[in-house]
Order: structure tokens, then C-alpha cells, then sequence
């Protein structure tokens, strides 16, 4: 009795679930963490990205990140200096010429101590040549790559976008499919911006024929204007402060009722920024943004807190998506968008009225054949078909799944898979019954002897559906999901609410079968 409970309970909880989505007004009436289906890319119109994740920037930084830890090991004044001359980057590193013969081995086990295991030093004569190991690297590309999957993915919904499908794809490629999407080029602008914020001080010493001319000193570059690229600002190559020292940004208005930014530090950074401002009043400094300047302005006061201002001409929600860009953080490396797809929500809807009409009349043949082969049998087989439906749409509601076509072929092709796991059994009762077995045995044999064969059929498919989820993207992991599920619940409604259902009509006698027919 408590088995069959159970079995009861179960379907039940799988229709209820799925009552959301089949009825969108009835939402209001099931809790929060029951909702409707989201419709995918495919069905509700959206936009796709393809984007590659350009590491070699990424890899090059790292290269300058490296100089300045070599040059920082060999002049610690505290471990004693290392004298060493002509050290540039190389294409994979750093290299340097220490002066002295016997400091080669010093300065190799400094470095050793310093950078750790990351870097390989290799020394000809004294020359030595740093460079990370293929691991190191290895964790850089891939560090990349998670990092900007959560970038983009906080970018999106910062933006509000509802269900988005962001997955790495080959290594080095990012897949963002935006379902709902009608403006894919703003959103293509904010995903693509690097979004890296530094502050430097303004070089003030630098004349007007040394800006015209583009010969910028030693320790300076030339960094133009972003509302104004014909203009150029002579900034300090060294950075004062970083971005990453953000701890938020909002968008907000000034005294003016102009939009501007406003942004808040980390400890570390207010320090920072507290004494920049400190010790530079009257001076200018710049807000770089992805190498443009956003605004250099004066230095009145000095702002401690670690709570600033960026104001640049800003419209309200340019204000607004740079604020969400600094409070996501910077891109790790540049993004390339290499293939962009859009779908407009006139071709979802014809896409889900064709399926519906091709679903509905593929389940309505089935549900004809089986009355037609079996009779009353066949009735049960077609109403444990429904209910084997309803909890397909239940339970992939309730794991967050998204609707797509291929997970509507999914659907169908689990109905199919199901009316043959309901076959098995049938006809092992046709054979046990033609065999002289009463048939309350009969149907006892019938199940028992069939459940092997459909849990290998079923397995099987659980099988492929797994290797299609692990090594398939987009489309193919939606058809994956659906197809899981619906092994499950076939499992389920085949060989425990169809054996019930029967059960229950024979009633323990052996009641006449009548779908029982020699051929």
C-alpha cells in the first residue's frame, strides 16, 4: 500500500509541476521556486554571440607584470642590490645581463625565491632568460577564461537579461545566447569593452611641440581623449591606482543634476587614492578607461574615504553601463565578436505553432495505434503517456531547464522511446496468456521479465544522452536535458504506474484481457 502511495504521489507532484506551464496564469498560485519553462533562444527570438577570448593580450601583460617583479628582486635594497643591465621582455618573458660573474647564482636562487615555481631560468653565461612555465601559462588561458564567462555573465544581468546561456566552447571561445534580446548591439558594446580603469597622475612638463610631434618622454604616453580622440593627454605610465581596487560604482547626479559616476574603494585603494590626493593637490589626474581618458581633472582637496566622482558629459545611461562595466570588474583579456546570430520573435513563434502541430500529431498516432493494437491495455498505455508527458514538462521546469526545438524532438522522441517501454510488457502478456498462464499471472510475468530488457533500452539512451550533455554545446546539450529527463519519468511511469494501473483493474482475479489476439 505505501509503495503505491508513493507511485501516486510522485505523478501527482509531476502534473502539478507542470501546470505553470501549460497554464502561465496559474503561476501566481504555486510557489516561488515553481515557475514556467523558459522559452529558448530558438522559440522566444534573442541573439547569439560566438566571442574569443584574445589571450595573447592577456599573456603580454603578464610579460610586463613579470619585468617589473624581476627589476623590483634585483634592486631590493634590503637583500642587497644585484647590479645587471639591458633587461627588456622578450616574446615569452624577461631577460636581463647580471654584471658580476659570481652573482649569477644569487640572482637565479632571488628569483627562484621570488617568483616560485612558475618561471623557468635559464642562464648562458650572465645572461638570464625568465620565462613562465607551459603550466603557468596553461592556468593563465584557462583563469582567463572563467574569469570572463562571470564578467560577461554579470554584465548581462546587470543589464537585466532574463535566462542567459553563457558556456566556453573549444577552449578559447565564449557562447552567449540571449534569448528576449531586441538591442544585441548594446549589449555586443558592453560585452566586448575590457573595462579596465587605472588613474595617473597628468605629466604637466610636456610641451605643446613634443604632444604634435607624438615623441612622448620616457615615462609618459599620450593617451587621447574618449569624447574627443583628436585630443591627446600626456599621463604618467605608472599607475597611482587600479581599477580592480573598485569595491562598487553606481550611477548617479551631481550638484548640477548632471549624470555621473560615482565610485567607492576597497581599504587598500582608499589608502591609495587618499594619498594621491594628498600629496598632488593642484595637480591633474586622469581616469583612464580602456586606454582612453574618460576626464583629467584638478585636484582641489584631498578626498579621503575612498569615495569619488567621474563625470565626463555622460548621458544617463551611459552613465549607467559604465557604472555596471567598473562594478563587474575588467576583463582579463580583450573579447572578439566572430559570429553573431539574431532571431526575431516572429520566427519563435512559427517555430513553436509548427511544433506544437507536429508534436500534437505525432502523439495523437501513437495514442490511436495503441488503443487500436491493445484495446483496453492500450488505454492505459495512453493515459500513463500523458502523465509520463506532464512530468517530462514538470520536472525540467523545476531544474531551471530552457525550452528549445531540439528539446521539443527531445519530448517527442522520449514519447516514442515510452510507448515502446509499454510494448515490451504487453506483448510478454500476450505471450504468457497464449502459453495457457491465467492472466493475473500473466501480467506478474509480463512486467517482471520485461523490466530487464527495458532498463537496458533506457539505460543505453540515459548513456548517450550523458556524452551528448558532456561534450555537446548550445542546442545539443538543450536536446540532452530533455531527453534525460524523459528516461527518468518513462522509467518511472512504464514500469511502476502502468503495472499499478493494471493491478488495480484486475483486481486480484483473472479478469479476461481482450486485446489478446492470435496472430
Amino acid at each position: 500500500m505505501l509503495k503505491k502511495l508513493a507511485i501516486i504521489f510522485i505523478a501527482v507532484f509531476g502534473i502539478l509541476l507542470a501546470i505553470p506551464t501549460l497554464v502561465p496564469s496559474s503561476a501566481k498560485y504555486f510557489p516561488s521556486w515553481i515557475k514556467p519553462i523558459p522559452l529558448g533562444l530558438d522559440l522566444k527570438g534573442g541573439a547569439q554571440l560566438l566571442l574569443e577570448v584574445d589571450t595573447s593580450v592577456m599573456l603580454k601583460e603578464k610579460n610586463v607584470q613579470l619585468y617589473d617583479e624581476v627589476r623590483s628582486a634585483m634592486i631590493d635594497r634590503d637583500k642587497g642590490v644585484i647590479r645587471f643591465s639591458d633587461l627588456r621582455n622578450t616574446e615569452n618573458g624577461v631577460s636581463l645581463n647580471v654584471r658580476d660573474d659570481d652573482m649569477v647564482s644569487k640572482a637565479k636562487g632571488r628569483l627562484r625565491k621570488v617568483l616560485g615555481n612558475n618561471v623557468e631560468i635559464d642562464s648562458k653565461g650572465k645572461t638570464l632568460n625568465i620565462t613562465y612555465t607551459p603550466r603557468a601559462r596553461e592556468e593563465m588561458v584557462t583563469d582567463a577564461m572563467t574569469r570572463s564567462i562571470e564578467i560577461v555573465r554579470r554584465r548581462i544581468d546587470a543589464l537585466g537579461t532574463k535566462e542567459p546561456s553563457i558556456q566556453s566552447q573549444g577552449g578559447k571561445y565564449i557562447l552567449v545566447q540571449l534569448p528576449g534580446v531586441d538591442n544585441p548591439e548594446h549589449i555586443k558594446e558592453l560585452i566586448g569593452q575590457t573595462a579596465k580603469m587605472t588613474f595617473h597622475l597628468v605629466n604637466e612638463n610636456v610641451t605643446r611641440e613634443q604632444i604634435n610631434s607624438g615623441r612622448a618622454p620616457s615615462g609618459t604616453q599620450f593617451l587621447p581623449y574618449m569624447e574627443n580622440p583628436s585630443q591627446t593627454v600626456p599621463v604618467y605610465s605608472h599607475v597611482e591606482v587600479s581599477g580592480d581596487s573598485l569595491k562598487n560604482s553606481e550611477a548617479s547626479f551631481d550638484q548640477n543634476n548632471m549624470p555621473v559616476v560615482t565610485t567607492e574603494f576597497d581599504a587598500s585603494g582608499a589608502r591609495r587614492f587618499a594619498k594621491l590626493t594628498t600629496e598632488h593637490v593642484n595637480e591633474r589626474f586622469a581616469i583612464v578607461l580602456d586606454g582612453k581618458v574618460l576626464s583629467a581633472p584638478n585636484i582641489r582637496e584631498p578626498i579621503p574615504g575612498g569615495r569619488g566622482q567621474i563625470s565626463g558629459g555622460f548621458t544617463l545611461q551611459q552613465a549607467k553601463d559604465l557604472a555596471v562595466l567598473l562594478r563587474s570588474g575588467a576583463l582579463p583579456a580583450p573579447l572578439k565578436v566572430i559570429e553573431e546570430r539574431s532571431v526575431g520573435a516572429g520566427l519563435g513563434a512559427d517555430t513553436i505553432a509548427s511544433g506544437k502541430i507536429g508534436s500534437a500529431v505525432g502523439v495523437l498516432f501513437v495514442l490511436v495505434f495503441m488503443v487500436l493494437l491493445y484495446g483496453l491495455f492500450g488505454l492505459v498505455a495512453d493515459l500513463v503517456l500523458i502523465v509520463n508527458l506532464l512530468m517530462i514538462v514538470g520536472v525540467s521546469a523545476l531544474f531551471g531547464a530552457t525550452l528549445t526545438l531540439p528539446g521539443i524532438a527531445g519530448i517527442v522522441l522520449t514519447l516514442g522511446m515510452a510507448v515502446d517501454a509499454n510494448i515490451l510488457p504487453f506483448e510478454r502478456i500476450r505471450d504468457e496468456v497464449k502459453s495457457g498462464v491465467p492472466t493475473l499471472r500473466a501480467v506478474d510475468y509480463g512486467f517482471t521479465r520485461s523490466t530487464k530488457t527495458v532498463l537496458d533500452s533506457e539505460l543505453t539512451n540515459l548513456i548517450c544522452a550523458l556524452i551528448l550533455f558532456q561534450f555537446g554545446a548550445g542546442p545539443i546539450r538543450g536536446f540532452a536535458v530533455t531527453l534525460s529527463i524523459g528516461v527518468m519519468t518513462t522509467l518511472f511511469t512504464c514500469l511502476l504506474l502502468t503495472r499499478m494501473i493494471i493491478e488495480w483493474y484486475m483486481g486480484g482475479k483473472n479478469r479476461k484481457i481482450g486485446y489478446i489476439r492470435n496472430k
